[in-house]
């Protein structure tokens, strides 16, 4: 069975304003004030939690350092948790693109880097989690993406057979993912990059969730 595995920040929703609101909690509880913008800094928070740290701490000045971070990143997830859908958005389109997919018989699933419980809590709160057949998260197996491992768990945890399966994404992590699983790939042209994304030379680039039908039966037709 033909199987579409889809990551989740940057590609099926925008969650980057949650991310920078809890990066932010843990600078005003150091005194240090809002440190990123939840636009011109979306691209550092879809790098994962300590990237923001870094580049927060960063700019406060030389006086911090790698243990700053490593103490601020369960305060930042336990914030990111208790406010997971107050900015986010999922894309245009993008659900009715996955219930089209289902509908012509491909098996659908996620594999992220967000810790599996708080994509499994995201998921639910946008109502949308039982829309996929398998959730693999960045602490579902010891290892996480470009690692292809969780995104062989995703397609046979769906159903489906890692020889045919498709990963859409928004960055060169998921790009490396499916060349390390021998897999195509799709990168969305409106996550953090934009029209970047063509720099890493996907399989396939999706301007609109509207055409992913189309580009998903070209690269692995369901039959």
């Amino acid at each position: 069975m033909a199987t579409v595995v889809f990551d989740l920040d940057g590609t099926l929703a925008d969650t980057s304003g949650d991310l920078i609101a809890a990066a932010n909690h843990v600078f005003r509880a150091r005194g240090l004030g809002d440190l990123l913008h939840p636009e011109r800094d979306a691209l550092t928070a879809f790098a994962g939690g300590r990237a923001m740290l870094k580049l927060g701490f960063g700019r406060a000045g030389p006086g911090f350092a790698a243990e700053d971070i490593e103490a601020g990143y369960p305060m930042l997830l336990g914030a990111y948790g208790d406010a997971i859908d107050v900015h986010t958005r999922l894309y245009p389109g993008a659900m009715d693109a996955v219930a089209a997919l289902r509908a012509d018989g491909y098996r659908v699933s996620i594999c992220t880097n967000k810790p599996e419980a708080l994509a499994r809590s995201l998921l639910t709160r946008l109502g949308v989690l039982d829309a996929f057949g398998a959730l693999v998260g960045a602490d579902t197996l010891p290892v996480r993406k470009p690692d292809p491992a969780p995104f062989r768990a995703a397609v046979e945890r769906a159903g489906g057979d890692p020889a045919r399966a498709v990963l859409i994404g928004d960055t060169v992590t998921d790009r490396d993912t499916a060349r390390a699983a021998g897999a195509p790939c799709v990168l969305v042209g409106f996550g953090p990059l934009g029209d970047g994304v063509s720099a890493l030379e996907p399989d396939a680039l999706l301007p609109d969730y509207a055409d992913l039908g189309g580009i998903v039966a070209r690269l692995m037709p369901v039959g």
